[in-house]
């Protein structure tokens, strides 16, 4: 399967340009050969803006799914390219609750969607409740948008249920935490971008986005012996500054492909091969597993009133 992965910049609210841009990505992943394409974390409305939503002005915002004009401009897409596509956006439902939803489609036929599980950019969002699985060109394939990759327990159930690939579409790296070197990228310097990179490519590179995602992304897929396709936009999301680096890692933790050649809107291209599954140790670590041992262990309660702040 061949499969495309895209970093861009996209504007707050502006459903338009952002489908458009990505109609542009999709129709040069197609003329490349690639079968599918994937995009970012509500690459559709965009993403840290919402931050300062009230729950009307988010509720206005937010698209039924599939039957909202979001998600019918991809089924049009992807028809008319004949390319399956995945891409994120705020949901609301019959009730009033909105989620962070990431959807595939494939020509007219709505095959998957996932809301996030630990959803925390805006107190109006509620957390999903379940994993999914879907068949695509003869793979399994899940999703876990953003934070839920940090819950390693989630890779692991999604890979438990029969995914193979799992789509991984953030807006992540470049904000404070406590670890080392952490923290935000000065915004001028993705204004300077073109005539002095390399600061802004040092910071890039650096602790805050890609020497972080270094520390535990490509232990995800080797671990579970999958597949990741890793999006992430690059440039200002709102008023914060994001690294891209948007990469595909094989089952052996290696990556295959990654948008690092520009400071800018990018697409990396890599096929997935079924060889690679079985070869790879995580397939073996999941095979030796001793649920005897820590099955127990792993329902035992933790502290359930933590929240993850948002900013």
């Amino acid at each position: 399967m061949k499969v495309a992965a895209v970093q861009f910049e996209n504007k707050n609210g502006d459903k338009k340009y952002n489908l458009d841009l990505m109609e542009r990505y999709a129709t040069e992943a197609k003329s490349n050969g690639c079968q599918v394409i994937s995009f970012n974390e509500c690459c559709i409305p965009g993403y840290t803006f919402a931050k300062r939503l009230t729950y009307d002005e988010l509720l206005e915002v937010a698209e039924f799914v599939p039957d909202g004009p979001s998600v019918q401009a991809l089924m049009d897409m992807s028809t008319r390219l004949n390319i399956a596509i995945l891409a994120g956006l705020y949901e609301k439902d019959s009730e009033g609750k909105i989620y962070n939803t990431y959807v595939c489609v494939h020509g007219q036929e709505f095959v998957a969607k996932f809301r996030k599980l630990h959803p925390f950019i805006s107190k109006f969002l509620s957390p999903g409740d379940s994993y999914v699985v879907f068949d695509l060109f003869g793979w399994k394939c899940g999703i876990l948008i953003c934070y839920d990759n940090n819950v390693i327990e989630n890779v692991r159930a999604t890979t438990l249920l029969g995914a193979e690939v799992i789509f991984m579409p953030h807006v992540t790296g470049c904000t404070p935490s406590k670890g080392p070197g952490r923290g935000f990228v000065d915004p001028k310097l993705w204004e300077q971008r073109h005539v002095d990179p390399v600061r802004l490519r040092q910071e890039l590179d650096g602790p805050k986005s890609r020497g972080w995602l270094m520390k535990w992304l490509p232990a995800r897929a080797y671990d579970n012996g999958i597949y990741a396709v890793f999006t992430n936009p690059i440039g200002m999301d709102d008023d914060q500054l994001k690294g891209g680096h948007a990469m595909v890692i094989d089952p052996f933790g290696e990556i295959i492909a990654e948008c690092r050649d520009k400071l800018d809107d990018d697409m990396c291209v890599s096929v997935l091969t079924k060889e690679k599954l079985e070869a790879a140790g995580g397939y073996r670590y999941r095979n030796a597993r001793r649920l005897e041992l820590y099955k127990d262990i792993f329902n035992k309660d933790h502290d359930s009133t933590f929240k993850v702040s948002w900013l």
